[in-house]
Parts: C-alpha cells; structure tokens; sequence
C-alpha cells in the first residue's frame, strides 16, 4: 500500500513541482512522478512513507493555488470491504473512552455492519483508523458519504484499502489471525442449501515479536518462513503492515496444536541467534496473544492455573494489564521467560487452556445460534474474530426447541445484578449509552433504585426477546470489562436472576438435584434455586445464576427450555382432558 493518488492538481503542475514539494518538506519517494492532467501517481519507499505523505500534505498543502488530495492509490479489481479513515478529531482516538468513541461508533454504522475497526499508529495529532464492512457495497457507500464529512470541524479523509488476495491470487492468500495487531480474512461462505460440516477448532497461535527480527524470520525471499511453514505443516501470517513504526509486529500461525508448537520453537530459536549475533538482547522471551476473554480462565481462581504452569515449566509468566484493551484491541500479551525448551513447553499449556475456552464459549455461542434464529454473533462484539467464522450450530441440539417461525418470540424479563459504582457508566452522560444500548438490544433497560443507601450491588431490569437478552447482557459484560470494574485477574462474573413458576422449580431441581447439577457441568455457571422460597404473587420463584457471560446466557436457555417443556406438557395435558371429557 505505497502507492500514492495526488489528486486536485493545477493543469500546470510538472514532475519537478513535485518533487520539489516532496524534498521540502522532507519526504521520501521513490521512482518518478507519473503526472496526468489534474492528478499524479508516485510510489513511496514503504507504507509508513505513504502514510507520513498523506497526514503532511493531504488537505494542508497548496501547489499552484490548489489543495493537494493525496490518498492510497488502489485500483478497482483490488477494492476491497476495507477502508482507512484519516483526520479523525483526536479527542474520539479509542484510548479515550466515553461518549467520544460512541460518536465515531455511530457514525461508521450508519452505512452498514462493522466487522473490524483498528487503531494505525501515526506520528500526527489527529486519529487514523482502519474499518471492515461486511460487504463491497457497505464499504462503497461509507467512502462516498464520509469522505470530507465534517466531524467536530475535522473533515474525514476516506480510501481503499488495497485487497491483498487479489494481488497474491487465492492459492497464495494469507489467513488472519485476530484482533487489532492483524485483520482476519474471512472464511468461504458455505453453499445455500448444502449439509453444514462442522469444522475443527481453528484458533491460531499468535505471537507478538520484535520488528528487528521479522527479517530473520521471513529469511531471504522469503526462504526461512516457507521452510518453518513446509515443516510443521502450518500457515503463518506475519502482519508486517499493521500497525506501521510500531516496536513490535503479530505473527498468526494456523496448524495442529503440535504444528503451532513446533513452529513457535522455530520462530524463538531464529530470535534467539538473530539477538546473539547481533548483540541487540540476551534473552528474548515468547510472547502470546490471547483475547482477553480467555485469559480469566487461563489465570484461574486466585492464579492457581498460571502459577501450576509456572511451577511444571519453570518459567516467569506475566500478563499485560487490562488497562491496556480497548474495544477494538481485545487481546492480552503473556510474556514467558525461560529456556527456549521451557517457554515452548509453557506455550503449550497456555494454548491448552485457551483452546478449551475457546471451545466452551463456541458451544455456547452455537447454542445461541440455535436457540435464537438469526441471531448475528458476530456483531455483538463479544467474541474474537477468527479466521473462521463462529462454527454453525450443530443440525441438532440435545432438548434445544428452537422458536416458531411462525410465533413471535416470548418477552422475558431478566434481572443483572451490577456494581453499584458501575453505574454511571452504564447509564452514560444524560442517559445516552443506555439509551444506546436500548435501541442496539431492542429492549427495555431499567436501573432499579438501590435496596439500602449503602447498598453494593444495583439491579438493571432487561426486558426483551432472547436475542436482546443476549446483545444487553453481553454489552453490559463488555462495559463493565472495558471500565476495569473487575480486577486484572478477575474475570467478569455476574449474578442474574430469573422468575420461574414455582410448580416448575422441582424440574429445574430435578430428582435430588441431578437436573441443576447436570446444569451447572454443562455450563460452567452457577445455578441456585434457593429453598424455601415464598412464591410472589404471580406464583414465581427466583433462580439464581452466577458466571461468566456465556456460561450465564447458556444457563438461562437451558432452563427456559426446561420452561417451555414443562409448558408443552401442561398444554398437552390440558387438551387431553378437554377430548375426554368430550367423549
């Protein structure tokens, strides 16, 4: 991508004007000005070239009475679903958080569904942001209505982003790994009508290493990572692009778990040699990147699970604080000191872990998908975007009753018990991100008053379909993350409550409480049906659930499937006493 457009220029502009212009203000080109009648190309040395030439001159600099445009220049067969947004007011860059950022959400989402949303590092004052549409036309749409709209008296700079897959071919394209470092490639689409394969988990590998060692890494035309790749039977992605000038660059690798493990020991051994002959390190640890969505049950309770791996690889591991995230850079850096032989065995039992989180919330998710009919997981932002799409529900699943096309979904009223000091962030300045998340969940949002004055939990009154139960709960999960409401080590654990008839509570229970013992291993959640309750005056009863956001939502769909069981049974009941009594 360093290729430059040079657009809005006087018919009388030469070459030599150019280059003057490029000298001046001292930036680096390369090859000749190719000058047409009102615009030019030139090619820049690299992408962080093209990019210090766009924020110098773009909108900022006259030559021959005219403002020069200056944008990535990208022909038509490689535009792509992605777009780089420049001149963005500084004051809405994702480390602020609040209102600002929500603007700029709001605004990109006007044109269509925002699959990936990343911050490029630039040396200017205002904010650069890279943006992924879910299709062509979305993206076609943003770059003409938001190229020079005016926000906060900064007019937008829009353009392509080139389509890399079409240059390489398909044979030779790259798989994403995840997250803000590396944009994801997307996964075929599966033919309308053809029977849905379950695809094997596919979370890649991703490490974080010094850009002074990609070159190593690459080797001389690319000869070493084509001999790490042949090897261990693995795709890597380096994404050296991402992120331009920054210290550190992402490596995704697709394999076998063991595949994955045998080319990060390749990668740490060329690190190693790299810093020994070139005496720049004398130890280079492993980095992982793991969505931080995972990383709570990697530490385990109270860092039992970090400290067992610590102990059996004899290793130091640490992990990057929370305050570090933002919502479009979800991931965490785990550090790992040690021997080349003890780091790998560590990144072992690292990947272990998040593999198996991966896995649960995937089951859950698919649960969802099933439960909850067109539902678009990927747009409620809870989950990493992996170079495969969210794995389809399975054809069946066990005691899943999935709506009637033909119904509209039952209204359920869901109570999330918050942290009292969490409250202001989820109401918002003058109510507005709650009114957001309403109109986002199609739900109605309530915060109840607090039970005592110094009361530490406040309970939020969710009222909606299960689909907006699932986009409220998981936003509200989201926020009080993103606000570091919960400790560094904490992962966020909520307790909700759902009404129940009381003549259903034994079904829930189950014959000595093999039903909610059987609920609580499958979903990793907590269920409690407290005893002896008096019923209220509807004749319901309070179950009590307690975990992360998707153990949670899996619990609730389970026991509003025994609900509805129960419910069916009743009405078959019902209706075969009405024939008898008939005959």
């Amino acid at each position: 991508m360093n290729k430059l457009y040079i657009g809005n220029l006087n018919e009388n502009v030469t070459p030599a004007d150019l280059e003057k212009i490029f000298n001046d203000h001292k930036i680096s080109f390369s090859g000749q000005f190719l000058v047409k009648s009102g615009y030019a190309f030139v090619d820049c040395p690299d992408e962080q070239w093209a990019m210090k030439a766009i924020e110098t001159f773009s909108g900022k600099v006259e030559l021959h009475g005219k403002q020069l445009e200056i944008e990535h220049s990208v022909p038509k067969k490689q535009r792509s679903r992605k777009i780089q947004i420049r001149n963005i007011p500084p004051q809405l860059r994702w480390e602020v958080r609040g209102a600002g950022r929500e603007v700029l959400d709001g605004l990109l989402a006007q044109y269509g569904t925002v699959e990936n949303c990343e911050q490029v590092n630039t040396d200017s004052e205002t904010a650069v942001v890279n943006v992924t549409y879910a299709n062509r036309e979305q993206t076609r749409q943003a770059i003409m209505k938001l190229n020079g709209h005016q926000l906060e008296n900064h007019a937008l700079k829009v353009s392509y982003i080139p389509d890399e897959q079409s240059v390489q071919g398909p044979e030779n394209g790259r798989r994403g790994g995840f997250g803000a470092r590396g944009a994801p490639r997307q996964g075929s689409p599966v033919t309308a009508g053809a029977p849905v394969k379950q695809q094997p988990v596919d979370i890649p590998l991703r490490l974080l290493v010094p850009t002074q060692y990609v070159g190593a890494i690459i080797g001389k035309e690319g000869a070493t990572i084509r001999n790490i790749t042949k090897q261990t039977q693995s795709k890597i992605d380096v994404h050296r692009k991402e992120n331009a000038g920054a210290a550190e660059k992402a490596i995704s690798i697709h394999s076998t778990p063991e595949g994955c493990s045998a080319a990060c020991k390749m990668i740490l051994e060329i690190m190693q040699k790299e810093a020994k002959d070139t005496k720049t390190a004398d130890e280079v640890p492993l980095k992982i990147l793991a969505h931080n969505n995972f990383v709570g049950r990697l530490i385990g309770k109270e860092g039992r699970n970090l400290k067992k791996v610590e102990q059996d690889t004899e290793t130091k591991i640490t992990i990057s604080s929370l305050q570090d995230l933002t919502l479009y850079n979800p991931e965490r850096t785990i550090t790992v000191k040690g021997s080349i032989e003890n780091c790998c065995k560590a990144e072992q039992e690292i990947m272990k872990k998040v593999r198996e989180a991966y896995e649960n919330d995937v089951a859950a998710m698919s649960l969802q998908s099933h439960l909850i009919p067109g539902l678009n997981l990927a747009a409620v932002g809870l989950f990493p975007a992996s170079s495969n799409a969210v794995p389809p529900p399975p054809s069946s699943v066990s005691g899943a009753a999935p709506y009637s096309s033909f119904m509209p979904p039952e209204q359920e009223t869901v109570h999330v018990f918050i942290p009292a000091q969490a409250v202001g962030a989820i109401i918002g300045k003058k109510g507005q991100h709650i009114k957001q998340l309403s109109r986002f969940a199609s739900a109605s949002i309530k915060i109840a008053p607090p039970e005592t004055p110094d009361s530490k939990v406040r309970m939020v009154v969710i009222t909606g379909p299960p689909e907006a139960q699932f986009k409220a709960q998981g936003r509200i999960y989201g926020k009080l993350k993103e606000e570091n409401f919960f400790g560094p080590k904490e992962e966020v654990k909520l307790e909700t409550h759902i009404r129940v008839p009381a003549s259903a509570a034994g079904r829930v229970i189950g014959k000595g409480g093999k039903t909610v013992n059987e609920l609580q291993n499958l979903t990793a959640a907590e269920v409690v049906v407290p005893r002896d309750q008096t019923p209220d005056e509807n004749e319901q009863v309070i179950v009590k659930i307690i975990g992360h956001f998707y153990a949670s939502q899996m619990a609730q769909r389970k026991i509003r499937d025994i609900l509805a069981q129960v419910k069916q049974q009743h009405q078959k009941g019902q209706s075969g006493q009405t024939q008898a009594r008939r005959k």
